[in-house]
Parts: C-alpha cells; sequence; structure tokens
C-alpha cells in the first residue's frame, strides 16, 4: 500500500515521539517475522489415550485447532455452546476452554499440566455434548478433550463421587433389573435421597424407574424377526434398563418398513466411562463389544439411543484405534439414519399428528449431521416441527450432578422450557434418554411423556406398555 520511502517517514515519525517503542512494537514499523511470535508452533507431545486421528500432533495438535474464530460466543444458530449460552461468561466457552488446554500444553502460565485445578474448573460446566466438533469451523470436539483430561487429571487418585455412580451406571442398572421392583420403591423413599446425596447425584431429580429384567426378556423375545435379519438391533444399556418399550417399538417399526432385526443385548458402547474419563475402563469394554459385532457379519448396526450409536461411531474408534473398530463403527445408524437409508420406498408410516416438539440429541445432532429426525419427521408428512434446537441441559451424567443442576435448568430454558410451555397437546418426541427424562421432569406431568420416534411410528401401538414395564 505504501512506498519504502513512506515507510521511511511512519519510522521517522514513530522514533520522534515514540523512541523506546512502547506503542504497536512489531506493527508496520520493523514488524517482526510472521513466525516468530507463534505461540503454539512447537508443542510437547503428551501421552494420551485418545488416538486423534485427524491431528498430527496427538492432543497437543488437537487442542492447537482453535484459533479464536469465537463461534461458540454465539447466542442463537446451532447448539455450540450451551454452558456459554447459559452463563455468557468467556470462561465457559469452547474457546476459554481451549485457550486453557493450550496454556497447560505449553507449561508456561499453567504449570501443573494435567494435574491443573484451573483447567479443570474451566472445563467442569462443559456438558460434553459434542456440537462443538460440529458447529465449530475447525472442529474442535471439547468432549473428548475433557474426557481424556480426567483420565490423566484422576489417574492413581480418588475421583469425585458421581464418577463412581454415575459412570458405572451400565453396570449397577444391569443388576438392578433383577429386582426392580424393590429397588424401585427403595429408591422412591428417604433412603433413595441418602444414596443419591452419597453418590453425588442431585436429590432434586426422581431417579428414574429400572425396568425389569423379566420385562426386557418379554421384549426381545417379541422383537426377533420370523425370518431373515436385514440387520442387528443393539440394545444399548439405556434402552435396556430404563426403556425397554423402545426396543419393542422400534423392531416393530423396522420390521414394517422391511429391515427386519436380530436384537442384539448384553454389549455397551463404553459412553459412561468416556464421559466420566474413566477411558482404561471404557477401552476393555469397548474391546469387548467390538469382538462380538465383528465376526463376519456386515449387516447394519441399528442404535436406538443416538448417544451410544454416536459412540459406537466415533469414540470406539477414536480410543480404540484398531481396524475392526473401525469396521464396526461403519455400520452403525441411528434409528432416524435406518429410517432414512435402509427402508422399503413403498413403506408408508401410521398416520402421523400434524405438528409435534423435537428435542434432538446434541450427539445425534453432531455424529450424525445429516440423518436429523426433524428432516425424517418432515418427509413422512409432519407439517410442523417445532424443535427445540440447543441443548436439553441434562447431558448424561451432567445435569444428574448435584453440582450441576442448576446450570441444567438454566441451559433447558434457552430453547427446551419454552416450547414444553406453549405444548398445547402436541406430542414431544426425544430420541435421547436424557432427553426424555429432562422433558419428563420440566414438565412434572405423569400424561407428558417423551416418546422415541419409534414409538411415534409403531404400527402397533396397542402392544406398548402404559405401566413403563416395571414388572
Amino acid at each position: 500500500m505504501y512506498s519504502h520511502r513512506m515507510i521511511a517517514a511512519f519510522a521517522a515519525f514513530k522514533q520522534v515521539f515514540d523512541p523506546d517503542g512502547l506503542l504497536n512494537p512489531g506493527v508496520i514499523i520493523g514488524p517482526a517475522p510472521l513466525d516468530a511470535d507463534l505461540a503454539l508452533r512447537e508443542l510437547p507431545l503428551l501421552d494420551a489415550t485418545f488416538n486423534y486421528p485427524h491431528d498430527e500432533d496427538g492432543f497437543a495438535g488437537a487442542v492447537r485447532r482453535c484459533v479464536g474464530v469465537g463461534r461458540c460466543r454465539s447466542d442463537a444458530g446451532g447448539v455450540m455452546c450451551p454452558s456459554y449460552r447459559a452463563t455468557g461468561e468467556e470462561d465457559h466457552s469452547t474457546r476459554g476452554r481451549a485457550r486453557m488446554l493450550q496454556e497447560m500444553v505449553r507449561g508456561e502460565a499453567v504449570t501443573d499440566g494435567w494435574r491443573s485445578e484451573e483447567v479443570k474448573d474451566a472445563l467442569d460446566l462443559c456438558l460434553s455434548c459434542k456440537a462443538c466438533s460440529s458447529d465449530c469451523p475447525v472442529g474442535v470436539d471439547m468432549a473428548t478433550y475433557k474426557a481424556e483430561f480426567l483420565h490423566q487429571h484422576y489417574k492413581g487418585r480418588i475421583r469425585p463421587r458421581s464418577h463412581y455412580s454415575l459412570g458405572w451406571l451400565p453396570l449397577t442398572s444391569a443388576l438392578a433389573g433383577y429386582a426392580a421392583r424393590p429397588v424401585n420403591a427403595l429408591l422412591r423413599g428417604p433412603l433413595g435421597k441418602l444414596l443419591a446425596r452419597m453418590g453425588g447425584v442431585t436429590t432434586k431429580r426422581k431417579i428414574p424407574a429400572f425396568a425389569s429384567r423379566r420385562a426386557l426378556r418379554k421384549t426381545l423375545r417379541a422383537a426377533k424377526p420370523t425370518g431373515r435379519a436385514k440387520a442387528i438391533l443393539f440394545v444399548d444399556s439405556f434402552t435396556r434398563a430404563f426403556r425397554p418399550q423402545v426396543a419393542g417399538a422400534a423392531s416393530r417399526v423396522l420390521a414394517d418398513a422391511g429391515i427386519p432385526c436380530t436384537p442384539q443385548d448384553g454389549l455397551c458402547c463404553g459412553l459412561t466411562w468416556v464421559s466420566t474419563g474413566q477411558l482404561s475402563t471404557a477401552r476393555r469394554i469397548m474391546t469387548r463389544t467390538v469382538t462380538a459385532l465383528d465376526n463376519g457379519d456386515t449387516r447394519p448396526i441399528i442404535v436406538a439411543e443416538p448417544s451410544c450409536a454416536a459412540a459406537l461411531k466415533r469414540d470406539v474408534p477414536e480410543l480404540l484405534g484398531t481396524e475392526a473398530a473401525q469396521r464396526v463403527a461403519d455400520r452403525v445408524h441411528t434409528f432416524s439414519g435406518a429410517m432414512t437409508d435402509l427402508t422399503d420406498k413403498d413403506w408408508t408410516p401410521p398416520p402421523l399428528p400434524e405438528t409435534v416438539v423435537l428435542q434432538t440429541h446434541c450427539h445425534e445432532y453432531a455424529t450424525f449431521k445429516d440423518r436429523r429426525p426433524a428432516d425424517l419427521l418432515r418427509r413422512l408428512g409432519v407439517d410442523k416441527v417445532d424443535e427445540a434446537e440447543g441443548c436439553c441441559g441434562l447431558a448424561g451424567n451432567f445435569g444428574f450432578e448435584a453440582q450441576h443442576y442448576d446450570s441444567s435448568i438454566a441451559v433447558a430454558g434457552l430453547a427446551l422450557t419454552p416450547r414444553l410451555d406453549a405444548l398445547d397437546g402436541r406430542p414431544v418426541i426425544a430420541d435421547g434418554f436424557s432427553c426424555a427424562t429432562q422433558v419428563d421432569h420440566l414438565t412434572g406431568d405423569p400424561d407428558i411423556r417423551a416418546l422415541h420416534l419409534a414409538e411415534l411410528l409403531d404400527p402397533t401401538p396397542g402392544a406398548q406398555s402404559t405401566a413403563r414395564l416395571l414388572d
């Protein structure tokens, strides 16, 4: 823009009024080389558990993705970043957390590495919704970084109580299923609140009722196809423990749509251990699951719970890093994705309402971006899909942890609560168990229950249990 002579004049002028170079050093006059002050030019490689396949420097390269664009500071559109939208604080934005992790890797301002309490506090309100991995222009995946940090931070140390009570939920819920009736009665009484406090769980929420093993076995027997199965219906831990009727509805809908499925019970995606940073345990669980599924079978794997589908699709291959894990991931479909891609062309759904309220699970939003329930509902003839765009606020273990309850309700207030307040008899669709639980909690009305999309499309709705299948 300027000649060398003019630049020299600028330099002379600056020398008169700023002889010590205090004002804007290195700008226009005597600029430093372009790469002289890059804070993240050279970072030490850290031992990490995830393999970060898209970042050549592993964890250090992954956290370096953030270049400060600040889209995570938006207050409308997309889903990122729910905690920032609720608090308005930079510390609680994806960018703020990425900066803290970058400082940890550099080791100058944050000197205690994985043990840093400052970094732990910065990550505390991250809901692990994974929306940033989709909405961020450079694909920052804070949920994975948080899981990695928690794993390293608590290695060899006592963890928060909720990491044990909620992180190990797939195991404890499987045991509770053998005595569902007395366990549910116990949890509804004073002892239930005491146990919740001991486990770091808020007492402001009702603990979801466990389904009995008998109800699950009955559902799975009815779900077995009479002819050749074209796909596998992965019965995840949440569906198995709390709403086996969803597995039954999904099986009936898929069979009606030309995709008869073989139900696969007894396996787990490892999600709860990932979200609480117990990655060594998660790897063992995932390895067992991959071994069972990668047995020469190439049929699609359909998962009714979106968060478990996302874990199988992304977390499993990124944590195990094996070809078998990737083969399994390549076969995974959400229920919405299966209904979009695999159904017979001449299949027609049962009569559907003209309008519904929809809460899309954040993991489904981020991981299966082109196969969302809203698009399927519109294609099937629902005139208006009033989508609560954003996180429901429960986010797995986050909203059940005592210290996060208020934040959970604040996040729900951004999109979900206003739509529930104006429900006016419309059905609520929420495929995610967390989302459905949050809906039940916010309405407080036993007559309003969030439906899984499979329940809405069930060709034989009379087959559904109205007693929540506790016996």
